[in-house]
């Protein structure tokens, strides 16, 4: 799509556009009147957001952008204002999965997943910051139940979304302080995303696992029984997305489904966030 010129219409630029909650997020945007910036870190992966658009008679701008690379970051948010002179809001929704166990993996994996788990989500969110405060915006990241309770064989995986968490509710009260809403997105299981994001052969990593294959079985059981019996569907969990971008005043933590409620609640008497955001508030205004 070719820029247009400026105007007073929203802009929403959103990270992993290629598939999942992304792609239908984007696509739920735009079909809502935002002007809607899908972006992804391979344009040749964009085929079945072209086709999701299309069957939904929407228009998206799809660029480039590698989470993980600054200088790509820059570029994509620059060239944003370059064309329509204005961000109301980002989703960051890039995110990769990941099993493994402290043993039987190199530190240097955790870090990968760290890289573009949460210092992604900062690369983006700091370049947006500044748009954000000028339109009054708004700061939307999908995390993960995983993000409040920690789960077997996704210590990596849980630890960054922990970090997002914690990052974001520490930010909330101080970006308010400047007219910017800070919220989360707390999907459970979505269907499609397990497997074909984790990139894992199950059988192989299995026999690979030495003394905790026995573990491993179990858990992938499980996990995958979930998957086939009660996930959610992208477009379920992307009606979140839009919650938190279309509320009058959205509430800093926003679970996708009744199943992600009922699992973080037994966690979070607060669930939705505001009583610590009460809190936090008086400390910086």
């Amino acid at each position: 799509m070719s820029a247009t010129p400026h105007s007073n219409r929203k802009t929403v630029l959103i990270t992993g556009t290629s598939s999942g909650i992304g792609l239908a997020a984007a696509v739920a945007a735009a079909g809502a009147g935002w002007r809607t910036v899908a972006t992804l870190r391979d344009p040749a992966r964009a085929g079945a957001l072209r086709k999701a658009a299309a069957e939904a008679g929407v228009e998206l701008d799809i660029r480039q952008l590698d989470v993980t690379d600054e200088a790509s970051v820059a570029a994509a948010v620059d060239g944003v204002i370059a064309d329509y002179g204005r961000l109301d809001a980002v989703v960051n929704n890039a995110g990769a999965g990941h099993v493994g166990t402290l043993e039987n993996e190199p530190v240097s994996e955790v870090r990968t997943v760290m890289e573009v788990n949460f210092f992604g989500v900062l690369n983006v969110s700091k370049a947006a910051m500044p748009h954000l405060r000028a339109s009054g915006g708004r700061l939307i990241t999908v995390t993960s139940v995983g993000g409040v309770i920690g789960q077997p064989f996704n210590e990596a995986y849980c630890a960054a979304k922990f970090a997002v968490e914690g990052y974001m509710e520490s930010l909330a009260p101080v970006a308010r302080t400047l007219g910017v809403s800070v919220s989360v997105v707390e999907p459970g299981a979505v269907a499609t995303e397990f497997v074909t994001n984790i990139g894992l052969d199950l059988e192989a990593e299995i026999a690979a696992a030495g003394p905790y294959s026995d573990a491993l079985r179990h858990y992938i059981e499980r996990t995958v029984g979930q998957f086939m019996d009660g996930a959610q569907t992208p477009a379920g969990a992307a009606e979140s997305v839009m919650e938190a971008l279309t509320a009058e005043t959205p509430a800093f933590r926003i679970q996708t489904s009744d199943w992600a409620r009922a699992f973080t609640g037994t966690k979070l008497a607060d669930r939705d966030g505001s009583a610590v955001q009460a809190m936090t508030s008086t400390w910086v205004s």
